[in-house]
């Protein structure tokens, strides 16, 4: 038996897909041995690697080929203004071609974040202090994608940093009950809800 869908769905051509990702913010080294920041809102994990994508005229893409190390912060949902903060800033002097209007030069994005840097233990890059989350990561690839304008980045994990307070004690198990990713969801930030089920995959 075939189900029909005449008139329970309509046709659409949004022009983002974002059902619903995770913001990042990440770090990584400028040719000077300064930090750059960059928030991104397509970036999750296979295992103990990361996919990222990032716009392919982004300054984070030129740092990245040069230097293939990064940390991907992970801000709570109470932190979404300094998120924004950053959104129409670049660490590339002249601004290059193609970013929104409005966007600047900005040499310290930490400051203007009103973030710190704190020292990460792996790699180069400094880690955002008052981000809960914390991955430091080395790329593997970086590649473009079908369109030509964005570039699909592959980082693996090489050390994980939590807040005490979203780790269940006596673990390595971040408490999905306490941990809230900021959510990007069609350009609105959102938290996280209650927590509907458990997957049956769930080690606890």
């Amino acid at each position: 038996m075939t189900l029909t869908d005449e008139g329970a769905h309509r046709v659409i051509t949004p022009g983002i897909l974002y059902f619903g990702t995770p913001v990042v913010v990440l770090s990584s080294e400028n040719a000077d041995g300064t930090a750059n920041l960059a928030p991104i809102s397509s970036a999750w994990a296979l295992g103990d690697v990361f996919l990222l994508g990032l716009g392919a005229n982004g300054h984070t893409v030129d740092n990245l080929r040069a230097r293939p190390e990064l940390v991907i912060n992970f801000p709570s949902p109470d932190q979404w203004k300094q998120v924004e903060s950053l959104a129409l800033l670049t660490g590339a002097d002249p601004v290059p071609s193609g970013k929104p209007p409005g966007c600047r030069f900005a040499p310290d994005k930490f400051g203007a974040a009103g973030w710190h840097p704190t020292p990460s233990e792996l790699v180069r890059p400094p880690r955002i202090a008052e981000c809960p989350a914390q991955i430091e990561a080395t790329v593997s690839s970086l590649r473009p994608d079908a369109s030509d304008q964005f570039v699909v980045v592959e980082a693996k994990a090489v050390r994980v940093h939590a807040e005490p307070a979203i780790v269940i004690d006596g673990t390595s198990h971040i408490d999905p009950t306490v941990w809230s990713p900021l959510i990007y969801n069609f350009r609105h930030y959102f938290g996280l809800g209650a927590r509907l089920g458990r997957a049956g995959r769930a080690e606890y």
